[in-house]
């Protein structure tokens, strides 16, 4: 498997992880307490939400094309 596959394999599993941490950051209750007041979710959670989204975007893509020569 060449290194640039492996590492996008990689970067996609991060980038669950960082999504499971902030889908279990918003299921909190002081987060369900806030989002209701605010409307919205606090700054650390949509942090790990993007952060997330890039990593499994990416690492996804870096793993089926890999770097091409």
């Amino acid at each position: 498997m060449p290194i640039f596959k492996l590492a996008g394999a990689i970067v996609f599993t991060l980038g669950v992880l960082l999504l499971m941490i902030a889908y279990n950051a918003s299921q909190a209750p002081m987060e369900d307490l806030t989002n209701t007041i605010t409307g919205r979710y606090s700054d650390n959670t949509l942090l790990f939400a993007a952060a997330g989204i890039a990593a499994t975007v990416g690492g996804g893509l870096l793993a089926v094309f890999g770097l091409r020569k």
